[in-house]
């Protein structure tokens, strides 16, 4: 009895720990969502026509944040590299 008591609370442990990871960063998840969907929706002509503009205030407004708070930055980074990256290669925008 004691064997199955010990695994249930291990895997209470991780799957509390793995919720409590996910949600940690409840903004950074909803602009990195849509900083992947701009870019996969985005031809590569207007990632190059966009590649110029200032940011919006909203956008300086999250940039200023991710200065400020290196974990949220290193969460947003985790999330959009991979899709961002891909794209910005295939539109060669990064050798």
């Amino acid at each position: 009895m004691k064997p199955s008591f010990t695994f249930a609370v291990v895997v209470a442990t991780v799957v509390t720990g793995i919720a409590y990871a996910q949600s940690q960063f409840p903004m950074v998840d909803m602009v990195a969502g849509k900083v992947v969907q701009k870019y996969q929706s985005s031809t590569c002509e207007q990632l190059w026509q966009n590649r110029a503009k200032a940011p919006s205030p909203e956008e300086q407004r999250i940039l200023n944040f991710l200065k400020s708070d290196p974990a949220a930055r290193q969460e947003f980074f985790n999330k959009i590299a991979g899709p961002v990256m891909n794209k910005m290669f295939d539109c060669g925008m990064i050798p």
